[in-house]
């Protein structure tokens, strides 16, 4: 491995995978439609035997990168199930459905696009995941919003804003756990952290729905008849009651206490579960197939023909199967990034991109624009939140500041730049759910994009940077004396 690091490739050669990626999933996915799961696969063996022809790494070399990468954030990757799970039994108990019931009859016309993302966020923070978030709340939010005469390209914005708040803040949150292991950080300090970019992002997220919610080209008339369709049709499934809020309050209660994420997410299936049995009338096998193949109004005893359809589309969704797709995505991503790193692509590309680094905020806004290019070239949040990580960790020890700036900028670009994508996983289920395309929604899907630019900003005005404490840089130092130690043997 010595010898690999010697033998760095150049620019041209590091960045020509990127290039023969952007090709390959432009043209397989963009116009032919063809699985990114197979496309990322084929690029992941170009690069493999990129490497082997230009000697810098081994098959065996490629796949252990990648195994180690799995190793890495397996939990990260285990977490997908749990978040199915809770998806599913949640909506079985009628957690979900409540607050998407009490939601929509307090909501006003002129504050929608607040509560909107208000809402969104609430979710989003309780179960960690934005497609969860944009497939239950965002569903009937966007009818409410066709109701109430709501712009739906704003109010598709302010709805996956809103989603986004979770998927970059919830210690639930996939892309959270992967922001946090692939900086070798712990996920709360990671979390709290992220505050510096996050709530300056939801503060102005806040002024802008506000001032367009009072616009009368933004908020038309009432229709109040699609409002009391799905709130009627949620009342006459489930049965009320502030106790099945017990779901939610485990998470929150377990999130700030600490607790450990996969225990306190179980933990709160399983009192989901428990609450379905006593208020909706659920038995422990709809429980148990709720939570792996996702709800369906029959595990309550009902027929699609006894539920309206806008109905059944808000509802039936979640279970451990539903995260599958996403967690073969992932591995295909490992493969790729795998193969980048063993070859050396990814020190090339970074022995380039030092040259144009004189200090933080250029480091910053480096690590900002390479990781936005790979997530528009890869079109999903994996591989740039680990290519991002991969290619800047050293440059941030080697300025001495803490892992937890490299991971404030992996969650506000890795992350939240991912739905503004048209050809990303993203990008195609929102515009799908929703009803908007990729282009409508996205100048209103402020979130998603303010947050990169507040850190940017805090890079060159060192607002929020934290430094590395004498212990940590001691361990870094020990750290390179090994490394050089191990290079000259």
């Amino acid at each position: 491995m010595a010898e690999n690091k010697k033998n760095v490739p150049s620019i041209g050669i590091s960045i020509l995978p990127m290039i023969v990626m952007a090709v390959v999933l432009a043209v397989g996915f963009g116009v032919f439609g063809f699985a990114a799961e197979n496309l990322l696969i084929i690029c992941a063996f170009f690069t493999i035997i990129l490497a082997l022809v230009c000697k810098t790494a081994t098959w065996e070399e490629c796949a252990e990168s990648a195994s180690d990468k799995v190793k890495k954030a397996f939990i990260a990757i285990f977490i997908f199930v749990f978040v199915g799970m809770i998806i599913g039994t949640w909506m079985l108990s009628g957690t979900i459905p409540m607050m998407l019931y009490y939601g929509l009859k307090w909501m006003d016309p002129n504050m929608y696009l607040v509560s909107a993302f208000l809402l969104t966020s609430l979710v989003s923070l309780c179960t960690g995941t934005s497609f969860g978030s944009v497939g239950t709340v965002g569903l009937a939010l966007i009818g409410v919003a066709q109701g109430l005469g709501v712009n739906l390209a704003v109010a598709a914005g302010a709805i996956i804003s809103g989603a986004y708040v979770g998927d970059k803040m919830s210690p639930l949150s996939d892309t959270s756990n992967l922001e946090a292991a692939v900086a070798s950080v712990n996920l709360f300090k990671h979390i709290y952290h992220m505050l510096w970019t996050t709530l300056p992002a939801a503060g102005v997220c806040l002024v802008i729905y506000f001032l367009a919610g009072q616009s009368s080209s933004v908020v038309a008339e009432v229709n109040m008849d699609s409002v009391n369709e799905i709130t009627n049709g949620l009342s006459s499934i489930y049965n009320f009651n502030i106790l099945l809020l017990l779901p939610l309050i485990v998470v929150l209660v377990g999130s700030a206490m600490g607790k450990p994420t996969i225990p306190v997410m179980f933990a709160s299936a399983v009192t989901a579960g428990v609450l379905a049995v006593i208020f909706q009338g659920a038995t422990v096998t709809s429980v148990m197939t709720a939570s792996y193949n996702g709800f369906k109004v029959s595990l309550l005893g009902l027929s699609a023909e006894q539920v309206p359809a806008a109905i059944i589309t808000l509802l039936e969704r979640g279970g451990m199967m539903s995260m599958m797709a996403t967690i073969l995505k992932v591995l295909c991503a490992f493969l790729f990034a795998g193969a980048m790193t063993a070859g050396g692509f990814l020190d090339g590309i970074l022995a380039w991109m030092k040259t144009f680094v004189k200090g933080v905020g250029s480091l910053t806004l480096a690590c900002v624009l390479a990781t936005l290019m790979v997530a528009i070239v890869a079109g999903n949040a994996y591989v740039p939140i680990l290519i991002g990580g991969e290619l800047f960790e050293k440059a941030y020890k080697d300025m001495r500041l803490d892992p937890r700036n490299l991971s404030q900028v992996l969650g506000a670009v890795g992350c939240c730049a991912i739905p503004l994508i048209p050809w990303s996983a993203a990008g195609a289920y929102m515009s799908g759910a929703l009803g908007v395309s990729t282009f409508s929604y996205a100048p209103w899907a402020i979130f998603c994009y303010a947050g990169i630019i507040i850190a940017v900003i805090w890079g060159y005005t060192g607002v929020g940077i934290l430094k590395m404490t004498p212990e940590q840089i001691a361990a870094v130092e020990a750290e390179e004396r090994g490394e050089t130690e191990a290079d000259k043997k």
